[in-house]
């Protein structure tokens, strides 16, 4: 594997020697070969780690073992961390520097993925039928297991290959906590965590190795809490007398449901009751309704919350009740970085795809099949890189707040190949596949391109250069940053409190042993190879 990936490293230096200037001298066949022989040397470290926080299964704003499990693993390996960034007691930033801090110090890298799971997507991992692990608990259902064990290795990898060949920079590790809240980034930017970072790299999982660059086709978003107030009476004795909060919130969303019919096809809106009164005989004296509000343009997303405040005074006007509103979170709309895309997608194309067993390919086929999926088996051909010609027109959908950072630093996300095609998002069938051989060969291959891609922006001043007058030239005249924050909202972090003290206890009946067990799969008795028999 290492004999051909150097082969293909070679093979395209040379190819970009012979057309580029020597400013643009990436970073050595040598040093790359360097970087993914030490990555292959953490595989254990890989898949413990993927196996560990898979088996955490916190939420978002509760990831605290995670966060403690990672850190320590940081400082271990000589990163200085700082707990508590932005006011968010999961959230840190790990640093490492080989030179001095400045403009002579080299770049600084941003390197960053998710840590959340999500609320009642509990599920045994390498079971293809539905069985969770604590019933109506939460799980890791969206993948954020494995991004930051993969961005470790990686930074791991590339701390050694600087520090043997005196190659000067930073290394910054960040983790997005409470994505699936949508909640946190915004925070991050406000609170200046990349104020002096020079280019960023976010990690997602997916089905395949690729990345993108341009508008991603997703929407942006603001998460907004509106809670209305009234006056309690007797429902049945005096009722007259009561003014339903309740009656505010279903009010709001009758108006709003009726007001979508007149909204552009690329908004994405729902909510949920989150409090709805405490029994039926007493008029229910507060009451509060949950909003996310998405589109693809800061102005556009600004234009729908604004139409939800109106309606929502509406609603408080004409059941004579008040109300006042609370933002969760916020996500802007995601635009990738065309240069550094480029120089990703180099690398990925220098490491390919993982090699899949016919127990990896059983597996995959077995859990489309229990769960009434289309047949597809593992990726075994790279896509082409990502842009906005080949995505074509986009009519909105989900989205992930990673677009704060990129509409502060210049950033690229690359999606790596630790889950199955096919397997529904958000769900417990995208959790089945999270801690087993796929999710960790997966890790592997993302966390060699990115390492490559580590050393190429430490080495070539004008990837950087180029990244950032991309930034400035072309996605800048698209758009500009309009967070809908203010200096009075603050991150939402008592989400999720009361349902992990009820549940955490349960959990960690589940926790992986890794001193005890070479696998989470083996502790749970699970025998993975079975599925090479599947045809």
């Amino acid at each position: 594997m290492i004999s051909k990936l150097f082969a293909g490293l070679l093979a395209a230096t040379t190819l970009a020697g012979t057309i580029a200037s020597p400013a643009l001298a990436l970073a050595t066949p040598a040093q790359k070969k360097d970087a993914a022989t030490l990555i292959d040397a953490q595989a254990k470290l890989a898949q413990v780690m993927v196996d560990t926080v898979f088996s955490y299964a916190e939420p978002g704003f509760q990831e605290h073992k995670t966060s403690a499990y990672l850190t320590a693993i940081l400082e271990k390996n000589g990163f200085t961390v700082v707990r508590g960034a932005a006011g968010i007691p999961t959230a840190f930033s790990a640093t490492w520097s080989n030179g001095p801090s400045g403009k002579d110090g080299g770049p600084k890298i941003a390197l960053g993925s998710d840590i959340d799971g999500l609320l009642g997507l509990s599920q045994y991992p390498g079971v293809v039928d539905m069985k969770p692990m604590v019933e109506g608990g939460p799980g890791h259902g969206e993948g954020h297991n494995s991004g930051m064990p993969m961005m470790i290795v990686a930074a791991l990898a590339a701390k050694q290959v600087m520090e043997k060949n005196g190659i000067k920079g930073t290394l910054m590790l960040w983790p997005g906590v409470a994505e699936e809240l949508l909640a946190t980034k915004a925070y991050y930017v406000r609170a200046g965590m990349f104020k002096d970072v020079d280019a960023s790299i976010f990690a997602h999982v997916g089905r395949d190795l690729g990345t993108q660059w341009g508008p991603a086709g997703n929407n942006g978003m603001v998460s907004v809490e509106y809670t209305f107030k009234g006056k309690t009476a007797h429902a049945a004795g005096q009722p007259w007398d009561g003014r339903s909060a309740l009656d505010g919130v279903e009010l709001m969303n009758v108006a709003w449901n009726m007001r979508r019919e007149h909204l552009p096809v690329t908004q994405r809106s729902h909510y949920v009751i989150t409090e709805g009164g405490g029994q039926p005989n007493i008029v229910p004296e507060k009451a509060s309704v949950w909003y996310y509000f998405r589109e693809n343009k800061f102005s556009s997303i600004r234009g729908l919350y604004e139409i939800g405040n109106r309606i929502a005074d509406a609603a408080a006007m004409a059941t004579d009740t008040t109300v006042t509103r609370r933002t969760l979170g916020y996500a802007a709309p995601n635009y990738g970085n065309k240069p550094l895309a480029e120089a990703l997608y180099a690398n990925i194309k220098a490491v390919g795809l993982p090699t899949w067993s016919a127990a990896d390919q059983g597996f995959a086929k077995a859990m489309q099949q229990a769960n009434g999926q289309k047949l597809e088996p593992l990726v075994t051909t790279l896509a082409p890189l990502s842009t906005p010609e080949s995505r074509g027109a986009s009519m909105g959908g989900g989205s992930d707040d990673i677009g704060d950072i990129m509409w502060t630093v210049p950033t690229v996300t690359i999606r790596y190949p630790s889950n199955i095609p096919n397997a529904i998002g958000h769900n417990r069938q995208s959790a089945i596949a999270m801690a087993t051989p796929i999710a960790h060969k997966g890790v592997m291959v993302g966390a060699k391109a990115v390492a490559m891609t580590i050393l190429d922006l430490m080495t070539t001043p004008k990837i950087i250069t180029d990244a950032k007058a991309y930034q400035q030239d072309v996605q800048f005249k698209s758009d500009k940053y309009d967070p809908l924050l203010t200096p009075q909202d603050m991150p939402a972090i008592h989400l999720n409190t009361d349902i992990m003290g009820k549940m955490r206890p349960i959990l960690e009946k589940f926790y992986y042993d890794a001193d005890k067990h070479q696998s989470y799969l083996e502790q749970l008795g699970i025998n993975y190879e079975d599925f090479a028999k599947v045809k």
